[in-house]
C-alpha cells in the first residue's frame, strides 16, 4: 500500500511539474492518456533512482562535500533526464527539453512530493 502512496504521490508531482515547468510536457491526446503517462514515468522515476542513486551517491560523495550538496541538484536533473530518455524508448508522450527544465523539474517535483508527502503521511509512519 506504502508503494502505491507514494507512486501517486510522485505522478501527482510529476503532473504538477509539467504545469509549472515550461519545457516538460505531457503529449497525450486525452486526460486519460496523460494520466497513464504520468503514472507509468513516475514508475520510471521511481526505479531509476532507487536503483542509480545509491551509485551515484557512493561514487560521487567527494563532489557531495565539495560542493556541500549542490552536486545533488545536478544529478538530480541527470536522472530526470535519464527518466525522459527512458520514457521515449517506450513511445511515452513526456518529453524534456533540456537540462534546464530537468534541473527546475527535478527541484519542484522534490518540493512538490515533499509537501503531499507531508500532507499525506504514510501509514507505515503513523
Amino acid at each position: 500500500m506504502g508503494f502505491l502512496l507514494r507512486l501517486v504521490i510522485s505522478a501527482v508531482a510529476l503532473w504538477v511539474t509539467s504545469l509549472v515547468v515550461p519545457g516538460i510536457e505531457l503529449t497525450g491526446r486525452s486526460g486519460w492518456e496523460n494520466a497513464v503517462t504520468v503514472l507509468v514515468v513516475a514508475f520510471i522515476f521511481g526505479v531509476v533512482n532507487a536503483v542509480l542513486k545509491p551509485i551515484i551517491h557512493v561514487v560521487g560523495c567527494v563532489f557531495y562535500v565539495l560542493t556541500l550538496g549542490l552536486f545533488a541538484l545536478v544529478v538530480n536533473a541527470l536522472l530526470f533526464l535519464l527518466t525522459d530518455w527512458i520514457a521515449g524508448l517506450f513511445d511515452l508522450p513526456f518529453s524534456i527539453d533540456g537540462f534546464w527544465p530537468a534541473f527546475w523539474g527535478a527541484i519542484v517535483m522534490a518540493v512538490v512530493g515533499w509537501l503531499l508527502g507531508v500532507v499525506v503521511p504514510d501509514r507505515s509512519e503513523r
